[in-house]
C-alpha cells in the first residue's frame, strides 16, 4: 500500500516508520527540512520538502495514486484542508486527520473526516486511571464516544442480575469470564463475585455505572 503522510513530528515520524516497517511504500512531508530529522535512522521512505498545499509537493509525494493520506501536522486548518483535496480531488479511499487544538475539532466534523483527538482522548484516560482505577478502558472506538470497559463483580453483587449492575440505556453487556470461560450474557444473566465483565458505553453510561458500583 502507498501511504503519504504531511508533518514530520513526533507523530508524523513515529507514523511513517510504522507503516515502513509492515512493508507499506511511505512518503512524508514537511515544510522543514531539520524535521526529518525526528523519523527513525532506518526509515527507508520518501521525505518531501516543501508546503502540503502546493500541488506539486503533492504530486511528487503520489497523491494520485496513494491509498492512504494522514494528516498529523499542529495547523488544524492545514490538516483539514489538504484531507479535504486528498478526498475530493484524488479520491484517496482512507484519510485520517489529527486533531490538535479541541477547538478546532467541530471544522474537521463539518467535512465529515475520520478525526484522532490525541489531547482529548489523552486527558479522558489520565481522569479514568486517576480517579477510577477499578475500571478501565479495554477499547475505544472513534475518540472514546463509544468504549469497552472492564471491571471485576465485587461480593457486594455476587448472586445478583447483571441487569442489577448496568444501567439501562447508554450502557450494554459484551462478555462474561468466569474461571477463564467466557459467554455472551444478558441482564438476566446472574453474575458471581470476581467475574470478569465487559460492558459497552457511551459516557453517560459508564458514568452511571460507576455510581452503581460504589
Amino acid at each position: 500500500m502507498k501511504y503519504i503522510i504531511v508533518g514530520c513530528g513526533r507523530v508524523g515520524s513515529e507514523l511513517a516508520y510504522t507503516l515502513f516497517t509492515k512493508g507499506h511504500t511511505v512518503a512524508i512531508i514537511d515544510h522543514l527540512a531539520s524535521a526529518f530529522n525526528n523519523l527513525h535512522p532506518e526509515f527507508r521512505g520518501r521525505m518531501i520538502e516543501g508546503e502540503a498545499l502546493n500541488k506539486d509537493v503533492l504530486l511528487r509525494a503520489g497523491i494520485e495514486t496513494a491509498d492512504g493520506l494522514a494528516t498529523v501536522t499542529n495547523s488544524d486548518t492545514l490538516n483539514s484542508v489538504v484531507a479535504h483535496i486528498g478526498r475530493t480531488a484524488y479520491h484517496i479511499p482512507r484519510v485520517v486527520v489529527r486533531n490538535y487544538d479541541p477547538d478546532w475539532r467541530p471544522l474537521h466534523e463539518i467535512f465529515e473526516h475520520q478525526i484522532v483527538s490525541s489531547s482529548s482522548w489523552g486527558a479522558q484516560r489520565i481522569e479514568e486511571m486517576l480517579a477510577h482505577p477499578d475500571m478501565h478502558t479495554i477499547y475505544s472506538a472513534g475518540n472514546g464516544e463509544v468504549e469497552i470497559y472492564q471491571f471485576i463483580v465485587s461480593h457486594k453483587f455476587d448472586g445478583k442480575k447483571l441487569g442489577d449492575i448496568i444501567p439501562n440505556s447508554n450502557c450494554s453487556p459484551v462478555s462474561l469470564t468466569r474461571a477463564g470461560k467466557a459467554i455472551l450474557p444478558d441482564c438476566n444473566t446472574i453474575v458471581h463475585e470476581n467475574d470478569i465483565v465487559l460492558v459497552s458505553a457511551i459516557l453517560e453510561g459508564i458514568q452511571a455505572l460507576r455510581q452503581q458500583l460504589i
